[in-house]
Formats: structure tokens, sequence, C-alpha cells
């Protein structure tokens, strides 16, 4: 009993890991030389790919309705997701061991905050959506007041669930709970995770349900009482599929993961949790990758814009070069034809003193 009385805050993480019975848990430096250098060309992706989405949204008109806005948000969350993933390869294996309680929790809840934020989002952009197809207009008419009300809420409540565990729910001071994937996160804590993202994941995907069987009943009564087909590109149909797309990467990629922690959380012994704990991590980098590439195959328009957007970046690139060039050239040209300008007045200075003489 006076083991629950004692915490070890001034602990590094390998007394931790050694208390989770976790001793292969280390990379073989080839192993995470290969990790990092693979891992930093899909995270370099990930970053510019997002950015070029967010880019997008604040320079096209277009794009300026709430579900780009909320659109552009996510691409934030994964640009976030980027930054965690980088952190995280360059502090695991034996690094992970020489942490300090202070720097798992960080490096953990970037990780949290970046999948709180994602899942949050589209469970607002579900909400948008239905509101949207309810009335069946291509856009809500929420504010951009309270979009950004929304966003903000979406960051606080990501936030705060990145750093909960910081804040007292953990097993600093009860070792008997800790878990095994993440050894000073109390087992109790990764049941409310997994199972109210499992939750959050069933809700949008009967709000989606919901939607998709009201939009089939939609257009079977438009086809009756019009003639031809119904233009797809100027109904809610085509932003809707773009978002179930999104929805159903985000799910395939994020479940296996959180059933999983599920299984930690519930102390499966039989389960071998630690054996695919590093796949998990590579599917979740995956779902970053895959995220602007949907918003891109399923919209022309924004792929159009980032198409312009890199040519801006390059013709800039190479108007910067050719400036320094015409400057260089300028240049020259002025030392030479100050150059010439003081050997004709030497030599007029000369030929006085010729004469002069």
């Amino acid at each position: 009993m006076a083991r629950y009385n004692v915490c070890y805050h001034d602990k590094p993480m390998g007394f931790f890991y050694n208390n989770s019975n976790i001793s292969s848990d280390e990379w073989d430096q080839t192993q995470l030389i290969l990790v990092q250098c693979a891992g930093s060309i899909c995270c370099c992706f990930i970053l510019a790919a997002n950015a070029m989405i967010i880019a997008a949204v604040v320079t096209n008109r277009r794009f300026h309705y709430p579900f780009y806005y909320l659109l552009a948000n996510l691409a934030a969350s994964d640009f976030l997701a980027g930054i965690a993933y980088v952190y995280l390869m360059f502090n695991t294996g034996k690094i992970s061991r020489n942490l300090t309680v202070q720097g798992y929790f960080f490096r953990q809840g970037l990780l949290d905050t970046s999948l709180s934020a994602s899942l949050t989002n589209l469970l607002v952009i579900a909400l948008e959506r239905y509101i949207s197809i309810m009335n069946w207009k291509v856009h809500s008419n929420l504010t951009k007041r309270r979009v950004t009300l929304l966003i903000a809420l979406v960051w606080g409540i990501s936030i705060f669930m990145g750093a909960f565990p910081s804040l007292g729910w953990n097993c600093i001071c009860t070792l008997d709970l800790c878990s095994k994937l993440a050894p000073i996160f109390s087992r109790s804590y990764l049941i409310f995770w997994s199972v109210s993202n499992l939750v959050l994941f069933l809700i949008m995907v009967g709000i989606y349900l919901r939607i998709y069987i009201y939009v089939m009943r939609k257009t079977v009564v438009l086809k009756a009482h019009t003639s031809g087909s119904i233009n797809r590109k100027r109904t809610p149909v085509k932003l809707i599929k773009t978002v179930m797309t999104v929805l159903g990467a985000f799910v395939i990629c994020w479940t296996p993961g959180l059933v999983v922690l599920l299984l930690d959380g519930l102390n499966c012994e039989k389960c071998n949790v630690l054996k695919f704990k590093r796949w998990l991590l590579l599917l979740a980098v995956l779902n970053s990758v895959i995220n602007p590439i949907i918003y891109s195959y399923r919209d022309e328009e924004m792929w159009t814009t980032i198409k312009n957007l890199m040519r801006c970046i390059c013709s800039g690139t190479r108007r910067q070069r050719s400036s320094r060039a015409n400057i260089q050239r300028s240049s020259g040209r002025e030392t030479n034809s100050s150059l010439k300008e003081n050997t004709a007045e030497d030599s007029k200075v000369s030929a006085q003193e010729i004469l002069t003489s």
C-alpha cells in the first residue's frame, strides 16, 4: 500500500518502461536511421501539402465559405500532426528512455492534440454538412463569427484533451495502474480515450448515413419532376463525397489503433499490444499523407488553385535568381565603366603634364 503514496515525478522514462516490463522497445541503429529518413520525407510532404491547402483557402475567394474554412482547419490539424511526428521520430528508441516525465507528456500531448483536433473538426464539418443538406444548399448560412468561434472551440477542446494526462490523469503515483503502450498513462484514461473516440466515429457515420439517405430520396424526387440529369456540381453532393472520403480514410487509419489502446486499457495480457505499436503509428502517418491528396483529387478548383500557387512560388524563385543575376551584371558594368573613365582621366592628365613640360 505504501507504493500508492509515493510519486515518481523525478524519475526518467526508463523507470516507467521497466515498470511496465517493456524491454524490447528499442530500435536498432540501422532501423532508426531508415525510419527517420522515410518519416522525414513523409512529414515534409505532410507539412508542405497541408500548408498549400491552407494557402489555397486563404487566397481563393471562392473558398471563403464555412465548409472550406473548416476544411482548412482540418488541414491545420494535419500540419500539427506532421510536427508531432517529426518530434516523435527524433525522440524515440533509446532516447525515449532518457526523457523526463514532462518531456514524455509533451511528446504524447502533441499527438493527442492533433488527433483530437482532426476528430473534432470532422464532427463539426459533419454538422455543417447536415445543416446545409437539410436546406438543400451547397453552403450553410453560418457567419464568419460563428465559424471562428467553432474553430476556437475545436482547438480549446483538443488542447485540453492533449493536456489531460499531464493535469493529473496518469499513473505516476499509482504504478500498478500504468499501461504498456504509454507507460505513465493510466489504463482508465486509455479506456476513456479510445471509447470516446470510437463513439464519435459512430456518431459521424450515423450523421452521414442520414445525409446519404436524404440526398438519395431528394434526388429521386427531383428526377421525377425535372427532365434530364441533375448537374451534381451545383448540388451539395460533391462536397459530401469529399468529406465522406476523408472520414472513411480517418476511420480506417485510426480504428485499429483505438482498438489496441482499448485492449491495453482493459489489461489484456494475451493481446501483445506492443507488437502492433509501430505499425499503428505508420497508419496514423499515412492518414495525414492521404488527406491533402483527397482534398485536391476530389475538388478540381482546389487542385487548380494549388497548381497556381506552385507556379507563383516557382516563378518567384526564378525572378529572385534573375534579379540577383541582373544586379551582378549591372554592378559589373558599372565597375567596367568606372575603370574606363579612370583610365581616360589618367591619360588626359598625363598628356597635359607632357605639354606643360
